[in-house]
């Protein structure tokens, strides 16, 4: 049996050598191929193609050209492997590539028009966004009919959409920060966009056109606040004008490409009916917790990353009472407070010198003077915790913090490692006296595997014994009824049947709390 090679090679011998028709040689029939042995191969016979479109076979592998469809045919008949791909499919890829590429190039050719003829009204100030956006659309409209290219309705509506995505919104990934059913949007590169949906991870088909897309759209999110990103400065934390948190990293620490989270926030913000509805708090717990914020107890709220701590802090700062003066202190303004009186501080980073940083220690040390009834911040990472602790125990009372951590336990050994940070060589009982005396309750969260959060901890935190602290867990995440058939837990917040020693704490503050809510298993 000859290879392929070989019978390939005999049917150039016979082209070339043939005077008559292209490919036949005497005693045999037109759109007949020899085998080597100078003899027809079985089941060789094929439709001859025009002389006009007959070509060399093509053998690299990179698809059929202009005239190569009857040469493929030839090697299918040699081989006896029918072809996979026919004419007409060949001809729809490279139409629809070519759809591609004209609706790429029209894209960009609308794009630098409308930014020529608009130019600085989309950055006027004075503008409604509304009105920005009409205006876009009405320049848009006139552009593309300008336009010699015909569109079909579907292509015109597409084309406009994501200009002005792009030029208002974030480009590409502007329709998932629209959808309500997504909570994150994550970019690894210019076209890796993956989004977070009921608390599971999938890819998405959108992407960037390159590199400097991303680029342009990072730079667009991280100006409206007066920060930067660039070699010299490759980190920073943003907010959208929502709330949405930002965080971009770029080359070169980011190896393959800049990366872009979003964790996006509701415009309405969730309420503690929304949690119970949900099971990620019980009602019996959610009540205990109201009355704990109305009694100005101290209340550390810690998890793990993407646990919903932001999401509870603005629940329990939602029972604060209206007439308190509260100060918020975060690294990027997301917390959504309903309250009329309402202080937001947010840090800074250094500027290109070197220069002009404000850190959260320093503003947590300039709240105590701007006399607050309440301070909040919103996540405790460094050496603030020292100045937290100190504003706790010096009459501020009713503060409320965020913090990493993997349960209660781990809250205060956090807390004591991070006023170690302080360089203030404090003895460690000193630091635990203080964390005692100053927090009175710790909210643990956690994320589940199925994506779900929970709370799974309520947590009085006692007094010291010897060189301890002592907890005592007031509700505990029950997971004994299993998981559902799509591994969803089953579980629930349970009262532990232990009395809090801070109850007396809250009667003096004129807040009561139903004795029914401690009985065990209460949910």
């Amino acid at each position: 049996m000859s290879s392929l090679s070989d019978r390939l090679a005999a049917a150039r011998r016979a082209q070339a050598e043939e005077p008559g028709e292209p490919g036949t040689e005497p005693g045999t029939m037109p759109g007949t191929v020899p085998d080597a042995g100078s003899h027809a191969a079985p089941d060789a016979t094929i439709v001859q193609a025009p002389p006009a479109e007959r070509t060399t076979p093509a053998l690299s592998g990179l698809g059929p050209r202009p005239g190569e469809f009857a040469a493929q045919e030839v090697v299918g008949a040699v081989t006896g492997t029918p072809q996979t791909r026919s004419l007409a499919d060949v001809r729809s890829q490279r139409l629809g590539g070519e759809q591609r590429d004209r609706l790429e190039d029209l894209k960009t050719s609308v794009h630098s028009e409308l930014l020529r003829q608009l130019g600085p009204q989309l950055y006027d100030s004075d503008l409604d966004s509304d009105e920005l956006d009409q205006r876009v659309r009405d320049v848009l409209a006139e552009v593309l009919a300008r336009q010699d290219q015909p569109l079909s309705s579907a292509d015109r509506r597409r084309v406009t959409q994501e200009i002005t995505d792009d030029i208002l919104g974030l480009g590409p990934i502007e329709p998932f920060l629209r959808d309500p059913s997504v909570a994150e949007v994550m970019v690894n590169g210019a076209s890796d966009i993956w989004v977070e949906r009921s608390g599971r991870l999938e890819p998405v088909p959108a992407r960037f056109v390159d590199e400097a897309h991303l680029r342009r759209v990072i730079d667009k999110i991280v100006s409206r606040i007066g920060r930067r990103v660039d070699e010299a400065s490759p980190m920073v934390d943003a907010r959208l004008p929502d709330g949405s948190r930002v965080n971009a990293v770029v080359p070169p620490l980011a190896v393959d490409g800049s990366a872009l989270t979003i964790r996006k926030f509701s415009t309405d913000a969730l309420e503690v009916a929304d949690l119970v509805a949900s099971g990620t708090l019980s009602a019996g717990a959610a009540d205990f917790l109201r009355a704990c914020v109305r009694g100005r107890l101290n209340v550390i709220v810690s998890g793990s990353t993407g646990a919903g701590k932001t999401t509870t802090l603005n629940v329990l700062s939602s029972f604060i009472p209206d007439d308190e003066r509260i100060v918020t202190i975060e690294d990027a303004a997301e917390l959504q407070l309903k309250q009329a009186h309402v202080v937001r501080l947010e840090s800074r980073p250094a500027n290109i010198e070197g220069r002009g940083e404000v850190t959260i220690r320093d503003l947590v040390r300039n709240s105590l003077r701007m006399r607050p009834d309440r301070i909040i911040v919103g996540e405790v990472r460094d050496a603030s915790a020292l100045d937290m602790l100190q504003a706790m125990n010096t009459g501020h009372d009713g503060s409320i913090c965020t913090l990493h951590s993997n349960g209660p336990r781990d809250t205060l050994a956090r807390l004591e490692t991070m006023v170690l940070m302080a360089g203030m060589d404090l003895p460690v009982r000193a630091i635990r006296e203080q964390m005692a005396s100053a927090v009175d309750l710790v909210v643990h969260q956690t994320r589940f595997k199925d994506g779900t959060r929970r709370i799974t901890h309520v947590t009085e935190v006692e007094r010291m014994e010897g060189e301890v602290v002592t907890l005592q867990d007031v509700f505990t995440w029950d997971s004994s009824a299993g998981f559902d058939a799509d591994g969803r837990s089953l579980g629930s917040l349970r009262a532990t049947g232990l009395r809090p020693k801070f109850l007396d704490k809250l009667a003096a503050a004129n807040v009561t709390v139903d004795p029914l809510t401690f009985v065990p298993g209460q949910g």
